[in-house]
């Protein structure tokens, strides 16, 4: 049996053939096995905690009440964000956005899931 390499992406082991590429299901990453360093220029691949692939401009919800540093109140479950940005920040935190009522933060891609 020929083992195929995983997605350099997002690590998905179910890659498949097509012509002379290699394409990943989950995240539809196309790559030439043959080349070397086929991956600098990729951008890092941010999933939600259902394992939904992130963009930049998705709306997302808050899956778990959150407390704010240096704030009196907390984030509650179910609040929207919309248009967010993926950055990489400080820590786990992988995702920049303007809450309404907080203002902009950083949040965590593990406590969110995609709308």
């Amino acid at each position: 049996m020929n083992e195929l390499p995983p997605c350099p992406l997002c690590k998905c082991e179910y890659t498949y053939e097509m012509g002379a590429l290699l394409v990943c299901p989950e995240c539809a990453h196309e790559w030439n096995p043959d080349e070397s360093g086929a991956t600098a220029d990729v951008a890092k691949v941010v999933k939600d905690s259902a394992g939904n692939i992130l963009a930049d401009g998705d709306t997302v919800t808050i899956i778990k009440d959150m407390k704010v540093k240096g704030s009196s109140s907390t984030l509650k479950v179910g609040t929207k964000v919309r248009n967010i940005r993926l950055v990489d920040g400080p820590g786990d935190h992988d995702i920049d956005a303007k809450v309404d009522g907080f203002g902009p933060m950083n949040l965590k891609s593990s406590i969110v899931k995609k709308a």
